[in-house]
């Protein structure tokens, strides 16, 4: 039975000050709280997963039915994720709350609306692009001019009309006359801005440092520049508050920030975390699609700049993924396993993988699975069954990550903060995406120039890629080796605080498919939200 939020809160060990009800069953929790959080902190564990099918395989479900199982197990334990992308859910994926009996609840609340974070960022993120369209049309500020705008608008639909528009059309009084884009509100700096800051300070100096554009003359325009970061704080003080709901077990959920894992970094706040693990022993989180993206990008940007240190991590796993990279056979699809167990691997990390069980699977499917990952080098291999079972279906696995986070683990990186950019995405391209070399494009190579120049050449490289292939292009499945990583165009989230590269084609924008699930989606008599499960 779904508790209360303040039964939820008080069992973790907030205080009831610290939590602020939106309704009966979510809330908002003080960032007062993690300052009177325990000192001997709770382990950290991430989950990630192999290349997914297009439908996914899983991991959200499976990051819940791992905490249900801890729970089981008698574990004080906390499911830290991502707050949904409206894009998607009604889109192609639906929700993202989980599936099954391993969901974390008020879902309709938590996909929809929830407490109003994302409406927040892209309030914030739209209000700077106007009031910089202001700045360009008042001559605000010199030699900023409209070719000179680099930052666009953002929207939660999958809209794919919207990726490129004219703005300003209808005369002088309409302007500036320019091409522009939105992106979707999950890829704003803002939003990313939000997962990476450590409090409202922070989130201050990080959004007074956006760089909206250029002069004429080269020189950057921020934020600070236009003067407006306190009307861009109006709209975003309160969302730095992590949000509480529950699993239906009952085990605490937070779930606070939503960057996309394929075009921006893909992890929940570094407060949710901080909160999480002074109150909880284990801290399950999860890092967006494979590991070549989240989970790459949760250690050399999350993990770097919050110095929360993970203990193992868990690799999400299907015989069904495994058959869809190579005609139908799980054996012929394993090099993709083995090759993100030593992603893991090579960040000197135990990594548990967890075989998702589907309807389909046979046992001599599910033994290839687990002999491949085991070879491999996987710490473990375990079946977990969380969307049919809930916890009972995950108690095995929550054994074995409990077993692994015993481990010494020594963290290691593929590149050192140090190293140039050129070297940094080099070192992604080999050790990671399996390429050989990287071919920078004319206008990659000038922005990087450009951006050496502002002092910004330094920052981590955050890799707009496809989920669909451990390479830039979808139609290489399994384990693609020795071909050329293109790197098409680069941006600056100085913000943020990474050099956000594109490599191959990749929209910032998502757009519906043939037969969107907003077509299944209702209100019904009793005015309950219906359609939305997976």
């Amino acid at each position: 039975n779904v508790q209360t939020i303040s039964k939820i809160a008080d069992a973790l060990g907030f205080k009831s000050e610290h939590v602020l009800p939106y309704g009966h069953y979510k809330a908002k929790i003080s960032l007062d709280a993690i300052e009177e959080g325990s000192a001997s902190q709770g382990k950290l564990v991430v989950v990630t997963g192999i290349t997914p099918t297009p439908a996914g395989e899983g991991k959200t479900t499976t990051a819940i039915g791992l905490t249900q199982g801890m729970g089981r197990l008698g574990h004080k334990v906390s499911v830290n994720l991502r707050e949904p992308t409206l894009g998607p859910i009604f889109g192609i994926k639906g929700g993202g709350t989980g599936g099954g009996n391993a969901r974390i609840v008020p879902e309709d609340e938590i996909n929809i609306h929830f407490t109003g974070d994302a409406h927040a960022v892209a309030s914030a993120h739209n209000l700077l692009a106007a009031l910089v369209d202001n700045a360009v049309f008042r001559n605000a500020i010199p030699d900023f001019d409209p070719s000179g705008i680099q930052w666009s608008r953002v929207t939660d639909a999958s809209d794919r009309g919207l990726r490129q528009v004219i703005a300003g059309v209808g005369g002088s009084g309409y302007g500036p006359l320019r091409e522009a884009r939105f992106d979707i509100v999950s890829a704003s700096e803002i939003m990313a801005i939000l997962a990476l800051a450590d409090g409202p300070d922070d989130l201050r100096e990080r959004i007074s440092r956006i760089v909206v554009g250029a002069t004429r003359g080269g020189e950057s325009v921020t934020v600070e520049q236009l003067g407006v970061q306190g009307a861009l704080m109006t709209l975003l003080h309160q969302t730095v508050m992590p949000n509480l709901v529950q699993t239906l077990e009952g085990q605490p959920a937070i779930v606070h920030a939503g960057p996309f894992g394929n075009i921006a970094h893909g992890c929940s706040s570094i407060l949710a975390d901080k909160l999480a693990l002074g109150y909880a022993d284990y801290v399950i989180t999860e890092a967006g699609f494979a590991s070549d993206l989240g989970f790459e990008k949760f250690m050399h940007i999350k993990t770097r700049q919050s110095g929360l240190l993970p203990k193992a991590a868990v690799l999400v796993a299907s015989a069904r993924a495994l058959k869809w990279h190579d005609v139908d056979r799980v054996n012929r699809g394993g090099p993709n396993l083995a090759h993100h167990v030593g992603i893991v691997a090579s960040f000197g990390l135990p990594c548990v993988v967890a075989i998702n069980r589907f309807g389909s699977d046979s046992p001599e499917e599910l033994a290839a699975v687990r002999d491949i990952a085991l070879e491999a080098g996987a710490t473990a291999a375990v079946e977990c069954d969380g969307y049919a079972q809930g916890g009972a279906g995950a108690e095995e696995l929550a054994q074995a990550v409990v077993d692994a986070t015993r481990a010494e683990s020594n963290i290691t990186y593929a590149y050192p903060l140090e190293a140039t950019a050129q070297e940094k995405a080099l070192a992604l391209a080999q050790k990671v995406y399996g390429a050989a070399d990287v071919a920078w494009s004319t206008q990659a190579t000038n922005q990087l120039r450009y951006f050496e120049s502002q002092g910004w050449g330094s920052l981590p490289i955050c890799m707009a890629k496809t989920h669909l292939s451990i390479s830039h292009d979808p139609s290489l499945r399994n384990r693609p080796q020795g071909y050329t990583f293109p790197i098409n165009d680069l941006r600056a989230s100085v913000g943020a605080g990474f050099l956000y590269a594109l490599a191959g084609r990749i929209e910032t924008l998502p757009g519906l498919p043939s037969r969107p699930r907003a077509l299944d989606m209702d209100v019904n008599a009793d005015g309950e939200v219906i359609g939305i499960l997976n």
